[in-house]
């Protein structure tokens, strides 16, 4: 009997084969494959995405904890199955009782977003999103993001999830044409993207509504996190606080929701513009 991890949620599995299951068309291809703790370490520190994880039944001891502790939060799917099915998995013969799958979609630079903008002859409009952890959010921001007409995602490297399999399915192929960008600290990312002529509207209750915000030109979108929203550090960053009219008992929108009405708001005064 084996456990999975979504994200801070644990789900109990049953217990798999020992054996190499035979792939098909239905499996995810897109990935690649890395055994041993220092090499997964390595990938985890230099910003790859761990899709997948698989450790040994039974380990916990340093640096399994350490791997396990980068990635909470991550949206990796971390299961523990027996050794006997490491052992099937491996390509190498030496996995420590640890192998991973990254993603191989490659993350794009913030001047492919401004050369996005560019080729459109528009002003530079992306969403920013501070610590979403849910990759089914990310993918569905992702989509949006394409949708009305974004020229790209900025996500943070530590703290979030990234483009794992999930959420490129959530994002039902979006991130095959909307640049995604990760960077190391986005209230860093803020004040340069300030630099190069962009303003920036954060989402938050208590924030001026939507609807009495100018949110046109070049603007980010800075969408929070899922539980504690956007971070106090990259708000004070921010140069309007905007909300979304709230008319019934519940005070909060799901993080994708929130984005969705809050980047349609910004097509609607662009298009009325």
């Amino acid at each position: 009997m084996g456990y999975e991890i979504f994200g801070n949620d644990v789900t109990e599995l049953h217990s798999e084969p020992d054996r190499k299951a035979p792939v098909t068309e239905t499996q995810d291809v897109s990935t690649n494959r890395l055994e041993g703790r220092n090499s997964i370490l390595e990938a985890i520190k230099a910003g790859r995405t761990i899709d997948k994880i698989y450790i040994q039944d039974g380990l916990r001891d340093g640096s399994i904890s350490t791997i396990l502790s980068k990635l909470k939060g991550s949206g990796t799917s971390i299961s523990f199955v027996k050794k006997q099915k490491l052992d099937s998995m491996s390509e190498t013969g030496h996995h420590q009782g640890v192998i991973a799958q990254t993603t191989s979609y490659e993350y794009s630079e913030i001047d492919d977003i401004f050369e996005l903008a560019k080729s459109r002859k528009e002003p530079p409009f992306i969403i920013i999103l501070d610590e979403i952890e849910d990759p089914h959010n990310l993918g569905a921001i992702i989509r949006t993001a394409n949708i009305c007409g974004a020229h790209g995602v900025i996500i943070p490297k530590h703290r979030a999830t990234g483009l794992t399999a999930t959420v490129v399915r959530a994002s039902a192929g979006a991130v095959n044409f909307t640049p995604v960008v990760k960077v190391t600290n986005i209230s860093k990312t803020i004040e340069e993207l300030k630099l190069r002529g962009l303003w920036f509207a954060c989402a938050d209750m208590g924030g001026e509504v939507m609807y009495n915000c100018n949110l046109t030109g070049a603007i980010g979108l800075v969408i929070g996190n899922e539980g504690s929203g956007v971070s106090r550090l990259v708000k004070e960053k921010c140069d309007y606080i905007v909300s979304i009219p709230m008319m019934g008992q519940i005070e909060s929108l799901n993080a994708s929701v929130a984005a969705g009405v809050l980047a349609y708001e910004i097509v609607r005064q662009r298009i009325k513009k």
